[in-house]
């Protein structure tokens, strides 16, 4: 049901969001913004319980891999639910009756089909190539982490980001790009607006922002300590043989999980996944699977 051989553009995306809703009707589908190239960034709901997590990937264009990764979750979950059976050692029905499941699959949907050189013609794929040339030693389409426009989404959020664009721009990084340029101003991109509109509509517990690679787990932003986030942090990296690990300074600021531990003063975590250089191979996936099931089940069980 969930591709896991081919690359996860937002065309193999929308196939198999239609899939999923049509063998498992309790997954609910929202579209909550759509992207500067016009495609739909949607989350899916599953649960009913009143313990609410968030949880996104796909931020970047090159790290498409998280895609199916957090669909692949999604898809055993409702499946052990739907059939009465458990998921990671848990029983499904009891944590579809104790928490709900907020998933937004691609957040940058134009940035994974130039990475992933899905469509090599039309306007965005011409304009990436005009913006790659500011930045000749970054390799295009492979390392395109950016919007259509250029812009870092995971560089756009209300925390920090003057200084994300100071340090970002010490680094040369001053022109739209493939990475780290961080727009005209925080929540410039539509991308980026939808997912904080979405948040700020939620009562999340945690959030789980998926990334890849380095198999690290950032929990903290500048000196913010949300009760019980260490502890959580610890459980999810025992459970992945992850390392824990402080955001270092340099690029601390700006980022989703960044934004929701300031604004929530609640748990968020981002997942690097896998090793190696983005994109990650398909050959990885199910090693990554397998190391993040634990995390997916005790995130939406309130374990600590």
């Amino acid at each position: 049901m969930v591709p896991t051989n081919i690359p996860f553009t937002s065309p193999v995306l929308e196939h198999t969001l239609q899939d999923l809703l049509a063998r498992y009707p309790g997954i609910r589908r929202e579209n909550i913004g759509q992207s500067v190239g016009g495609r739909d960034i949607s989350v899916l709901i599953f649960g009913v319980g009143p313990h609410a997590v968030g949880v996104n990937a796909a931020h970047h264009g090159n790290e498409w891999i998280t895609t199916p990764l957090v669909l692949q979750f999604l898809a055993n979950y409702a499946r052990a639910q739907a059939e009465g059976g458990q998921i990671g050692g848990i029983s499904a029905a009891e944590l579809h009756a104790a928490s709900t499941l907020h998933l937004v699959p691609m957040v940058n949907p134009d940035g994974v089909d130039i990475a992933t050189g899905c469509t090599q013609t039309g306007p965005d794929f011409e304009y990436a190539v005009y913006l790659s040339q500011n930045y000749p030693h970054i390799p295009f389409p492979a390392g395109w982490k950016a919007n259509s426009r250029g812009v870092d989404l995971n560089l756009q959020y209300p925390a920090g980001w003057e200084m994300a664009r100071e340090i970002k721009f010490s680094q040369g990084f001053t022109l739209p790009g493939p990475r780290d340029y961080v727009g005209r101003a925080a929540l410039s991109e539509p991308e980026s607006r939808a997912l904080y509109e979405y948040t700020l509509r939620q009562d999340f517990q945690l959030t789980l922002s998926y990334h890849s690679q380095g198999e690290v787990i950032y929990w903290q932003y500048l000196d913010y300590l949300p009760p019980g986030s260490r502890e959580l942090g610890e459980t999810f990296a025992a459970l992945s043989g992850y390392t824990l690990e402080e955001t270092p300074y340099e690029s601390g600021h700006a980022g989703y999980k960044d934004w929701f531990i300031q604004h929530f003063n609640r748990p968020g975590f981002t997942i690097e996944v896998g090793l190696g250089e983005n994109p990650l191979p398909l050959s990885q996936f199910d090693k990554i699977y397998a190391d993040n099931l634990g995390i997916f089940t005790a995130a939406l069980s309130g374990q600590t």
